[in-house]
C-alpha cells in the first residue's frame, strides 16, 4: 500500500502551496521537485487563497513567525480546507515562547488541519497546553525510545482523536498515527538533525504525499516519514564513501530523493503498525 502512496505521487507531480520557514524555503522547494511535486511559496494575505486554490495541497510551518505571516496562514488554512485540500501544521518551537505556542492554538482552533507533523516536544505542547523545548529541537527528555514506546503510541493516538488530524512525530523513532492506527518507523539517520531543516522538508514532502493520495492521509503522511527517513539513511552512506560532511549530506538528501524509486522505498523502508 504504501509503495502506491509513493508511486502516485511520482506520477501525479502535486502542486503544494507551502508558507514555510524562510530559513528552509530553498530546501523545501528542491525536496518537492525531487520527490516529483512541484513548490508554489506565496505568503502575502492579498494572493494566499488564490494561490491555494490552484495548489493540491498547503503546508504551513511557523519556524520563521511574524504577525503579517499569521493572518495569511489562517486565511490560506481555511481556504484549502474549504476546498478539500490537505492541510499540514508544522508547529515549530511550539512551547519555546508564548507566540509560538498562541498562534499554534489560534490555528488549531480556526483550520482544520489533515496532518499536525512536530517533534515529541512539541506535539506534548498542543497537547498539554504547554510545554518545554531547546530552541525548536525536541527536548531530550521527552524522547521517545523503544522502552517507551507503547505509551508513545497511546498519547499520539490520543492527540489525533482530540485535534481530529493525524498526527506526525518524528525523531530517532517515528509515530504516525490517527485515533485507531499508527505506524511506527524506524527509518533515518542521526545526522539528519545536523543540518537544519529536514524536518521542514518533511513537512512539505508529507504535504505532496497527500495531496497525491487524500483518500488515504494516514498512509501517506506514513509514506513520506518513511521516504525521508531511508534517504537520510542512503545519503550518509554515499556522504562517507565520499568522505564529506554536513554540506555534503545535505546535498546527498535531496539527491538521494530525486533518486527514489519504489523498489528502493518498498525493499528499504522500517515500518510497523501498532
Amino acid at each position: 500500500m504504501l509503495k502506491n502512496i509513493f508511486e502516485n505521487v511520482r506520477n501525479k507531480h502535486t502542486l503544494v502551496h507551502s508558507i514555510t520557514n524562510y530559513v528552509t524555503v530553498n530546501d523545501c522547494a528542491n525536496i518537492l521537485l525531487a520527490a516529483g511535486a512541484a513548490p508554489i511559496m506565496a505568503d502575502d494575505i492579498r494572493e494566499v487563497k488564490e494561490i491555494t486554490a490552484i495548489c493540491s495541497a498547503l503546508a504551513i510551518n511557523i519556524g520563521t513567525l511574524n504577525e503579517r505571516t499569521i493572518a495569511s496562514m489562517i486565511e490560506a488554512g481555511k481556504e484549502a480546507a474549504r476546498l478539500g485540500h490537505p492541510v499540514i501544521l508544522d508547529p515549530v518551537g511550539a512551547g519555546a515562547s508564548a507566540l509560538r505556542t498562541d498562534t499554534t492554538f489560534r490555528l488549531i482552533d480556526e483550520v482544520q488541519f489533515s496532518v499536525i507533523r512536530g517533534n515529541i516536544s512539541e506535539i506534548k505542547t498542543i497537547a498539554r497546553g504547554t510545554g518545554t523545548t531547546r530552541g525548536v529541537d525536541a527536548d531530550v527528555s521527552d524522547a521517545v525510545t523503544e522502552e517507551n514506546l507503547s505509551e508513545a503510541v497511546r498519547f499520539v493516538k490520543e492527540v489525533s482523536s482530540q485535534k481530529k488530524a493525524v498526527v506526525a512525530v518524528t525523531g530517532a523513532i517515528d509515530i504516525v498515527a490517527d485515533a485507531e492506527k499508527a505506524y511506527v518507523i524506524r527509518n533515518g539517520h542521526p545526522m539528519m538533525s545536523k543540518i537544519t531543516g529536514t524536518g521542514c522538508m518533511l513537512t512539505v514532502l508529507t504535504a505532496a504525499y497527500c495531496g497525491a493520495n487524500p483518500g488515504d492521509i494516514l498512509g501517506a503522511a506514513a509514506a513520506s516519514v518513511a521516504a525521508m527517513g531511508l534517504c537520510g539513511e542512503i545519503a550518509y552512506k554515499k556522504t562517507m564513501e565520499a568522505q564529506g560532511g554536513t554540506g555534503t549530506f545535505r546535498i546527498q538528501l535531496i539527491d538521494t530523493m530525486s533518486n527514489l524509486d519504489a523498489d528502493t522505498f518498498q525493499k528499504g523502508i522500517k515500518v510497523e503498525v501498532m
